[in-house]
């Protein structure tokens, strides 16, 4: 159920959709007896636009996220493991052509092998399934072993775990197929602005975890200058009204103790 409500809500409050439904029934309303009201609708709709085409939103939100957590410079001398969150693989498109296809947050998967050699000793765990709400067929994990692969990574070393679909059950799958509670300090790496949501949903299953955040989008200081563009400008307000939108459902909803959670002192 929370599955279902989360994606149905990320549906409803994507800015493009958002703007698509306020344009339709704006002109439904045309058609109505309320055309008065339909003008003033449109109107609004319409400034809305062109706001949304100028006004940075979308990256001022986005570098509020990536700014919580710095990028990991000293790392910790010892750990138990390395963790690496899916979403850089896109199974349905790599199914239907045939060869693997990532996305832009491959820096993932860059990081975990660099990691993974850094750390000769350490578990290796890669988690992604499926966030589809209706296909559940294809999963992530499947197709990270020939990326990991090529990039120098020994796969008798990597845990995949393929169930989980969301950051939530990216935390608790991969402690259920531990088959023990985490022990020692596991660094996480995932995209720095998703990094405040996926630490919190670590802690809360009793993870230890040193941040690792990579694939930054903005610069550390969002520059108070105009934009020029209403589909960039809508990208990067969905990816952050997305994480928003989570970090506040997750911590309603008791995954996690901290609506934005913060970096804790370095494990050394």
């Amino acid at each position: 159920m929370f599955f279902v409500l989360s994606k149905t809500l990320s549906f409803f409050l994507d800015p493009a959709n958002v703007l698509f439904l306020a344009l339709a029934s704006g002109v439904g309303l045309l058609w109505t007896r309320y055309k008065r009201l339909a003008r003033w609708w449109l109107t609004a709709t319409v400034l809305l636009t062109v706001f949304l085409t100028v006004v940075p939103l979308g990256r001022f939100l986005m570098n509020i996220l990536e700014n919580r957590f710095e990028p990991a410079r000293a790392l910790p001398n010892n750990v138990e493991g390395v963790i690496v969150l899916g979403g850089v693989i896109d199974q349905f498109l790599s199914r239907n052509r045939g060869v693997v296809t990532v996305n832009g947050a491959v820096e993932r998967l860059t990081a975990f092998a660099d990691l993974a050699d850094r750390y000769p000793d350490a578990k290796l765990v890669f988690t992604g399934g499926s966030g589809a709400l209706t296909d559940q067929s294809l999963k992530e994990a499947d197709f990270a072993a020939p990326v990991l692969l090529r990039m120098g990574v020994a796969l008798d070393r990597v845990i995949f775990e393929s169930q989980s679909r969301n950051t939530a059950e990216n935390a608790s799958m991969t402690r259920e197929i531990l088959a023990s509670a985490p022990r020692g300090t596991w660094i996480l790496v995932t995209s720095a602005f998703h990094m405040p949501r996926a630490v919190g949903v670590f802690r809360e299953n009793g993870w230890q975890v040193f941040p690792y955040p990579v694939d930054y989008v903005t610069r550390r200081e969002v520059r108070p200058i105009l934009q020029v563009g209403l589909r960039s400008g809508l990208n990067s307000l969905a990816a952050a009204a997305h994480e928003w939108t989570g970090l506040t459902f997750y911590w309603l909803t008791g995954r996690t103790n901290d609506f934005f959670p913060a970096p804790n002192p370095v494990v050394k």
